[in-house]
């Protein structure tokens, strides 16, 4: 009845017929939307939970309905994560403005409220539809929404660019094969293009698809990727240096955000190389939380002994494997390993972020697929940081040469950690963009 309502009441007869096409499909497709939540709600429960947000049905404080309002959308944990620092300048800069954080994920809902707490207003971002945008954005009103990445929905920018909201895409990034699939629906894609007042891109490569597909030349601007913006702090460190020592000083392999059937391949090669690595230990974390048990047992039917970090277990000298079954530790984690292996490269998801392991100065070691980190993984290659195979028969020999040399190793951690040091101030730069869209708000 909601959703009927919805397609009743919020007909734009100036806009374009290719969003209503658009719109109409969604509604459609709203039915297969919550069988999908319910059936991913059995392994991880929160799924399930706060369902009238994604109808854009909540409720929020006086704060936020009578207040002035920046709204930040972030998709899942690593975009929240990257998100962090620009989130606490906003907070610090504006602080007449109350924050509206957005995510689609439970994990990234997690990470907010964990790293804000009632510094900003969390909600689930509604579904794209016109009715729950609407009802979002008369609720909320805000003056500004900073989106991170390329998080591009057609009704939420639309309906947000009409009620006057300033909107800059931030730290945005287009891999080729994704400008692909935008090129298709071309009308629409222009359409949200053009309602962006600033684009903040990561590298040039990304901005020239941007614009190939009809994003206004004066309104882009390459800033550079605000994840070299890694703060390292002394608190940081000394976490990473305890860590280190409870881990007794033992030669670390990180296996840094695996996605399903990655575990199996890092596990062959780490049984292989253990062999020639006296006391190697594997850390393993896995990049989404409702396959941790299943990774857990994986483990352990190869006859490893794992230990789990969220039950604070004492990694003994018995321990092969020690599980990272835990939410926003992996900047953490990776200050305590000497070679990362990269997840989500050795399948066609197109890698993870690379620049947490680099940051302190640790070798990096991905598989053939990095095209969403594309120009980050030139940038480390060239310098010698980081090294990419062709596939998962290759990974056993490379951590074996990087493992019994420690002289390479440390070389290439200081090319990586330089990379990083070279390409900071993205976040200045993009915080410039936001100040120029603020003043015109």
């Amino acid at each position: 009845m909601l959703v009927m309502t919805d397609m009743l009441w919020q007909a734009d007869f100036e806009d374009t017929p290719m969003r209503y096409l658009y719109s109409a499909l969604f509604y459609l497709l709203v039915p297969v939307l919550l069988v999908r939540m319910l059936l991913r709600s059995r392994r991880a429960p929160a799924y399930r939970q706060r369902l009238a947000e994604r109808f854009g049905v909540f409720s929020c404080p006086r704060q936020v309905t009578e207040g002035k309002v920046i709204w930040v959308h972030a998709v899942s944990v690593g975009e929240t994560l990257a998100a962090a620092p620009l989130i606490e300048q906003l907070l610090a800069r504006w602080p007449e403005h109350r924050l509206v954080v957005t995510t689609t994920t439970p994990t990234g809902s997690e990470r907010v409220q964990a790293l804000f707490g009632d510094r900003v207003f969390h909600v689930y971002l509604p579904w794209d539809i016109p009715g729950a945008v609407s009802r979002f954005l008369r609720k909320v009103r805000p003056e500004l929404l900073v989106v991170m990445e390329t998080e591009l929905w057609p009704n939420m920018l639309h309906y947000s660019h009409r009620q006057g909201c300033h909107i800059v895409l931030a730290n945005a990034r287009l891999s080729a094969r994704s400008a692909r699939g935008y090129a298709r629906f071309s009308k629409l894609t222009s359409g949200m293009l053009n309602s962006l007042g600033s684009v903040a891109c990561q590298a040039s490569a990304d901005g020239e698809r941007l614009l190939a597909l009809g994003l206004p030349a004066e309104r882009l601007h390459i800033t550079g990727s605000i994840k070299f913006d890694i703060d390292l702090d002394e608190h940081l460190q000394d976490q990473a240096r305890s860590l280190r020592l409870a881990l007794q000083n033992r030669p670390v392999l990180l296996a840094s955000s695996t996605h399903q059937g990655e575990e199996e391949l890092i596990l062959d090669a780490f049984s292989i190389v253990r062999e020639r690595v006296p006391g190697l230990l594997c850390l393993l974390v896995p990049r989404h939380p409702e396959r941790f048990e299943s990774v857990y047992q994986l483990c352990l039917s190869r006859g490893l002994r794992t230990a789990r970090r969220s039950a604070a277990e004492e990694v003994s000298a018995e321990h092969q494997v020690l599980l990272g079954d835990t939410m926003g530790e992996l900047r953490l984690l990776s200050g305590a390993a000497d070679v990362c292996v990269i997840g989500g490269s050795f399948i066609e998801h197109g890698g993870q972020n690379v620049l947490e392991a680099a940051a302190w100065g640790v070798p990096v070691i991905s598989g053939p697929h990095m095209f969403n980190f594309s120009e980050i993984t030139t940038m480390l290659l060239e310098a010698g940081g980081m090294i990419q195979l062709q596939g998962a028969a290759e990974l056993g020999p490379a951590l074996e040469q990087l493992l019994v040399d420690e002289a390479r190793r440390e070389a290439m951690g200081a090319a990586a950690a330089a990379v990083v040091a070279a390409n900071r101030g993205a976040l200045h730069r993009l915080l410039g963009l936001i100040a120029n869209e603020m003043a015109d708000a």
